[in-house]
């Protein structure tokens, strides 16, 4: 039997694969993010900081790649590890609060570099009430 609200590791010849299913699309994008957010970090995160990010796209897939593409760039620049968000959808995308701490190797070493998001086979779909998407991470 399938969880509700889950993060399911898939087969990937040379990447990180991620199936993710939940019952909304804010829970999906949520869920999106703490996907990537635990192979670039696996470790423990604490909530110190906040931040808000918007991201405006007319495609829910584009949406989501856009999202999780501005997740890891703030991870990447900011040196911000998030440790949740909460989404919300506007008319033209969505805002997000993002809630973390700033990296600190000690702390936050031993995760995968994500080079990328792939746009490559990201479909999001609805099954009854639930929705899920899968997701490549270039590594």
């Amino acid at each position: 039997m399938v969880r509700p609200m889950s993060i399911e590791e898939l087969p990937h010849t040379a990447d990180v694969r991620r199936r993710i299913r939940a019952e909304s699309r804010e829970e999906l994008f949520s869920l999106a993010a703490k996907a990537m957010f635990a192979v670039l970090y696996p470790g423990e995160c604490d909530h110190h900081s906040e931040k808000t990010m918007r991201v405006d796209a007319d495609e829910p897939e584009d949406l989501l790649w856009e999202f999780l593409s501005d997740l890891l760039y703030t991870s990447e620049v900011e040196s911000f590890v998030v440790c949740e968000t909460v989404v919300r959808f506007t008319e033209s995308g969505l805002v997000a609060t993002l809630r973390g701490e700033p990296f600190q190797r000690e702390k936050h070493e031993g995760g995968r570099e994500i080079k990328g998001v792939s746009l490559s086979g990201l479909t999001i779909r609805t099954t009854g009430d639930m929705m899920s998407c899968d997701i490549i991470f270039d590594i």
